[in-house]
């Protein structure tokens, strides 16, 4: 393509979200980096600058309707459109937690930001990314999340908090009923899944860097115009529902 591709990713201050602001914009594209704290924000974006990247940073809480309004009107004043879209913010409301013992008010906090931060900032983002010639929403869930994987007799899923696993389901079904209501548009939509990568969401136990951790919401990010929408995605390839 000619013009510059313009992508938003959401928590993109550090670990897998920063990998995936540094690897699209290595491909020459221009970067908003979302994030809530202003200090890790303007790091990342120095740091991305630094390497190459065209970025800029853009103040988002996706827990905050104003802030998320503002952050669609400061990337459509200053760019005119938005071509991409990762929802990579999220949270796991911390270890352990199983449904027994779980409180409500953490089941609140994870929903909020995993999925309804989620329908929050692709809302806002909908004009926009209309607009464009190749718009591309890649929400960035996990395998845990998988009905079917946890299910099978066999496959160990290793433990994973019981709320976090039911937010990113709650997301793949969600990712679903977007593709089916804008299936009449050129908008590719996908879920994907980073493996288990080593950052401060899981106090640093995975075993991927998030720069492997990165590469599935890349790959989707930049997928060919006739390329796959409605599906859930690893390195691997499909990940069933």
């Amino acid at each position: 393509m000619s013009e510059q591709m313009i992508a938003l990713v959401t928590g993109a201050n550090k670990g897998i979200g920063y990998e995936i602001a540094a690897g699209l914009g290595a491909l020459g594209w221009r970067i908003g980096v979302g994030a809530r704290d202003r200090r890790r924000r303007e790091t990342a974006v120095e740091k991305l600058r630094a390497a190459g990247t065209d970025a800029f940073g853009v103040p988002l809480d996706v827990n905050d309707d104003a802030s998320v309004a503002a952050a669609a009107e400061l990337i459509a004043d200053h760019d005119g459109g938005l071509d991409v879209l990762v929802n990579n913010a999220a949270i796991t409301g911390g270890m352990p937690q199983t449904p027994t013992k779980v409180d409500p008010a953490t089941v609140r906090a994870v929903v909020e930001t995993n999925v309804i931060g989620v329908i929050r900032v692709t809302n806002a983002m909908l004009p926009m990314l209309r607009g464009s010639a190749s718009p591309r929403i890649v929400n960035m869930s996990s395998s845990v999340g998988s009905l079917a994987l946890r299910t099978t007799p066999g496959i160990d899923m290793g433990p994973a908090p019981a709320v976090y696993s039911a937010s990113k389901t709650f997301l793949n079904a969600v990712t679903i009923q977007y593709v089916e209501e804008l299936n009449d548009t050129n908008i590719l939509i996908n879920s994907g899944c980073p493996g288990f990568t080593a950052t401060d969401l899981n106090g640093f136990r995975g075993v991927r860097t998030p720069q492997q951790g990165a590469a599935i919401a890349i790959r989707l990010a930049t997928l060919p115009d006739d390329g796959p929408t409605g599906g859930f995605f690893d390195d691997a390839g499909a990940v069933p529902w």
